[in-house]
């Protein structure tokens, strides 16, 4: 299985927002505590400082930490686990590129309908409405961290047209990417 290719202030912003959507692809350690959690996990947030991300829950324990009886990072919840984390972590390694449906099932080694099913059912999204996702929060880290145009962001995270960029920016965060930008700029300034 390959790692997910999300930097550090990605991780922490998904930890968070306590995303479920990437439990299992990687894991939160928190040193002042000794304790390792899942990305979702509601537990009070420690100090940014304080944290480590592991890709593997074998390499997480090794290190020392003990799994969080909260949410219990040590459990696989469902038999299609290994199905679903390979899938994300294709689609967030290779957010960037054009994907089709049949791509990302050749890749995976299932059929398009098996995969789409199996994804809708364990995710709630299809693979297509999780990518959009993905580029969507790629595209939100940036447009916090860089001063970078909403059109070099837009083919940077993977879109192919400003306005597709912009309706699926508007559908998941509510707001144009312009809008979001200016309401982190106050956020940070208050």
């Amino acid at each position: 299985m390959t790692a997910i290719n999300l930097s550090f202030d990605e991780m922490w912003d998904i930890f968070v927002t306590c995303d479920h959507t990437y439990d299992g692809l990687f894991f939160t350690a928190v040193k002042t505590t000794n304790i390792y959690c899942r990305p979702s996990c509601k537990s009070r947030k420690p100090k940014k400082v304080n944290v480590e991300f592991y890709f593997d829950r074998k390499e997480v324990e090794r290190a020392g930490y003990r799994a969080c009886k909260r949410c219990q990072p040590e459990l696989a919840y469902s038999p299609h686990i290994i199905l679903i984390k390979d899938t994300i972590t294709f689609l967030v390694n290779h957010s960037k590129q054009t994907l089709l449906l049949k791509d990302i099932a050749n890749h995976v080694g299932v059929s398009p309908f098996y995969l789409e099913r199996v994804f809708k059912q364990e995710t709630g999204e299809t693979p297509r409405t999780y990518l959009e996702k993905i580029r969507v929060d790629k595209a939100a880290q940036l447009l916090k961290n860089t001063n970078r145009t909403n059109l070099e962001i837009c083919y940077e995270v993977g879109f192919q047209s400003p306005s597709n960029f912009y309706k699926v920016f508007r559908r998941r965060k509510n707001c144009s990417p312009s809008e979001y930008r200016n309401q982190i700029s106050k956020e940070l300034v208050e």
